[in-house]
């Protein structure tokens, strides 16, 4: 298995960032947020009550899902000007949020995610549509797999509170997989495939794309790793369908 970072990889090949999301399937930017907004994210979130039914605490995580929701006092820090700044020149003014989730994994965490792709998304009910399937509940909330156009056009945003490296669970992902379509993990062809290590430093993002492969390891340096997770479409879906968490 071939490993190197994000870094390198992307500055390798001179590739500007919205060019690196969508040739290599994810490109980071640093520096979006000041030392006072993350402190100031990290402060709204400490003040929520987490025994509400979209928080989900344990040992190994903590997390928060619906969660520009859950904490709406927090959107106008994360929606600054430098990332409304951002999403408008990589990709429009017509893409919105369809998911957001927190993710704090702890100083000693042994939390470990397995390669995976995002191939499902969040609706408000189950409806019968061709192209739509398998289907989910989880704790009240609706997912399935669409078409993979929908799955294509979107983007996520990984807002980054603390610094992030190989050493406390940076995620890993295999550069240019989303171009494969559905790719499961198990075939994976480690003689070919490399493996890119997304470091990212605190107030910074990583932008990917819904289909590219990546992973996440175990915290080994006793360090946090948090993160807000946000999903963005420009798609509507079909009559009798919503998006469970739209938000323009």
């Amino acid at each position: 298995m071939k490993v190197q970072s994000s870094n390198s990889l992307v500055n390798r090949q001179v590739l500007s960032p919205k060019i690196a999301l969508d040739e290599v399937g994810f490109s980071i930017v640093n520096g979006i947020y000041s030392e006072q907004e993350v402190a100031q994210m990290l402060a709204l979130i400490a003040a929520k009550d987490s025994d509400r039914e979209t928080f989900r605490k344990s040992e190994d995580l903590f997390a928060i899902r619906q969660f520009l929701n859950e904490v709406p006092e927090i959107r106008k820090v994360v929606f600054n000007h430098k990332l409304r700044d951002l999403i408008a020149e990589f990709f429009g003014e017509s893409f919105f949020v369809v998911k957001s989730i927190y993710f704090d994994k702890p100083e000693k965490s042994n939390w470990y995610v397995s390669y995976h792709q995002d191939l499902t998304i969040s609706v408000d009910k189950k409806a019968g549509l061709e192209g739509y399937g398998p289907w989910t509940v989880k704790q009240g909330q609706f997912a399935v797999q669409p078409p993979l156009d929908i799955l294509k056009r979107n983007f996520t945003i990984r807002i980054h509170l603390d610094n992030t490296d190989e050493n406390n669970g940076a995620l890993k992902v295999i550069p240019q997989s989303h171009l494969k379509n559905i790719y499961r993990p198990e075939t994976i062809n480690w003689k070919v495939e490399r493996e890119a290590i997304c470091t990212v430093r605190k107030g910074g993002v990583m932008l990917m794309k819904p289909l590219i492969l990546h992973s996440s390891s175990r915290t080994t340096n006793g360090q946090k790793r948090r993160v807000i997770h946000i999903e963005f479409s420009d798609v509507e879906l079909p009559t009798g369908l919503q998006w469970s968490e739209r938000l323009n």
